[in-house]
């Protein structure tokens, strides 16, 4: 879907579909007070009537109003708040686009400027907007023999007052490069396990580095992961027949003494729980596993999409955890990259495993910042939900940097804390540590292992277990989160 931005007198717009939205009280913006004018009078008589209450999602579409040039008009209720909230607009521009997607015309101009949003100025509230109406477009039909009838809308323009157009075409491309990015990473996460294990990661990450000349990709396979002593990595890996893969992709583009940012994924393309196995009820869903890698593949993307000018490495560690007679057992006790032995008391805590190997790579870049994302504890879905992920860490400046980039995304996370008690949990008699801190805060004790092999940099951790897939039903998939926290941190590094 294409996006443009323009200013224009509204009455003289020619389009197939222009969008007003209409407040509860039934007062008239300017927007809609100029259509009104120029249309004698017919949208004040329409409400009058009661035929539109302005409640908030409300639609109703009308069809060649007098000494207009738009074919239809979509009027859209705004509800009685002066200031909308982030989830009040994407109602009313969900419900939008689901009018305007059973419409013949291939454009539709939103002439949405003047609904006003809590926090958020022109470019906040353009951003939301955009992000939302792509979002929205997604489709993931691949593997149906009966696809869905192509849309006919094609182009949206946002009017904007001449004031704010540099500020809405700044934000509406921002929001197309996150969208693209999500979209990317949502693609990755629905795509069945037999097709996207370790190998297709690594051919999507080669062909990322053909297609950006700044990109420099790498990929170590397991004879060079036993050269680096990544134990712990490859405990996780030996059950299954999928090889592990190590993947490393370095943008340059900022300054070459610029030190990078690092984003850490976890790519277990599927968890079966190995030898400690999940119940069979609801496993498919173990596809997701891999949602913290392809969400740094999809920040990747937008970055590479917005050419921003910093220095960022992506790791992403990629293996499938099955059981069999080779798998790792309750149990083992396996030496990670950094010299620290772990014991694995339960092989379904495989992400930590993988994660804590791929920090100890991450030492060799000298970051400024690492973050690493992961679908990482089931306990984090009890603490939090599947509205918020889930932060912790050892630098509160980078933290509070997080929390206000998800914030301003309207991809929020919340601070779960890392105090010493909960290390005590990982005590274990026979290595340096245990793989598992007990039932009790499970989340936690996830961020204080990884917080082991974490000491030499700025780190932090995103547990999206509950905010990176959407369960059951029809509207099961992935969500592309948390691309637009992780892009805006990024764009905070460079404002």
């Amino acid at each position: 879907m294409q996006f443009l931005v323009k200013s224009s007198p509204v009455a003289t717009l020619k389009t197939a579909t222009l969008v007003v939205a209409i407040d509860e009280g039934g007062t008239l913006g300017l927007t809609a007070s100029a259509l009104d004018a120029a249309a004698g009078g017919a949208i004040s008589n329409l409400l009058k009537r009661g035929d539109l209450t302005g409640k908030l999602g409300q639609t109703l579409l009308l069809h060649s109003l007098p000494n207009l040039k738009a074919e239809r008009v979509l009027l859209v209720g705004s509800g009685k708040e002066a200031e909308l909230t982030d989830r009040q607009l994407r109602k009313l521009v969900s419900a939008t686009l689901n009018v305007l997607k059973g419409l013949g015309g291939s454009d539709a101009t939103l002439a949405l400027g003047e609904l006003a949003v809590k926090g958020r100025d022109s470019y906040g509230k353009t951003r939301l907007l955009v992000e939302t109406l792509a979002d929205g477009g997604y489709l993931f039909e691949q593997f149906k023999s009966n696809k869905a009838e192509p849309l006919a809308l094609k182009k949206i323009t946002l009017l904007a007052d001449k004031s704010e157009l540099a500020e809405v075409e700044r934000a509406s491309l921002h929001a197309q490069a996150i969208a693209s990015g999500m979209a990317f990473t949502r693609d990755l996460g629905n795509l069945p396990p037999n097709l996207c294990h370790p190998s297709y990661l690594a051919e999507q990450a080669k062909a990322l580095g053909k297609a950006h000349k700044q990109l420099k990709v790498e990929i170590l396979d397991e004879k060079q992961l036993k050269e680096l002593g990544m134990g712990a990595f490859l405990a996780v890996a030996q059950g299954s027949d999928q090889p592990p893969k190590l993947i490393v992709l370095n943008y340059q583009g900022g300054k070459k003494a610029d030190k990078p940012f690092a984003l850490v994924g976890k790519g277990i393309t599927f968890d079966t729980g190995g030898i400690s196995l999940k119940p069979g009820l609801g496993m498919d869903e173990m596809k997701y596993d891999m949602c913290g890698a392809a969400s740094v593949l999809g920040t990747l993307h937008a970055v590479l999409e917005l050419q921003l000018p910093l220095n960022l490495v992506c790791i992403l560690a990629c293996a499938e955890n099955m059981p069999s007679g080779g798998a790792t057992r309750p149990g083992d006790i396996v030496t990670s990259m950094s010299g620290q032995t772990v014991e694995i008391l339960n092989t379904d805590a495989e992400g930590r495993l993988v994660l804590c190997d791929a920090l100890t790579y991450a030492e060799r870049f000298k970051p400024q910042a690492v973050i690493d994302i992961a679908t990482l504890t089931g306990a984090c879905i009890v603490a939090l939900g599947s509205n918020t992920s889930a932060v912790m860490g050892n630098d509160d400046a980078l933290i509070e940097q997080l929390l206000s980039a998800g914030k301003a995304a309207d991809d929020r996370a919340w601070q779960l804390p890392l105090f010493d008690e909960y290390q005590e949990q990982l005590d274990s008699p026979f290595a340096d540590i245990a793989n598992i801190g007990g039932p009790k805060a499970g989340s936690i004790t996830a961020g204080c292992f990884l917080s082991r092999f974490a000491k030499k940099y700025h780190w932090a951790h995103l547990d999206i277990a509950g905010t990176a897939w959407i369960s059951g039903g029809k509207d099961k998939g992935a969500t592309g989160r948390p691309v637009p926290l992780l892009t805006q941190y990024l764009l905070d590094r460079v404002q």
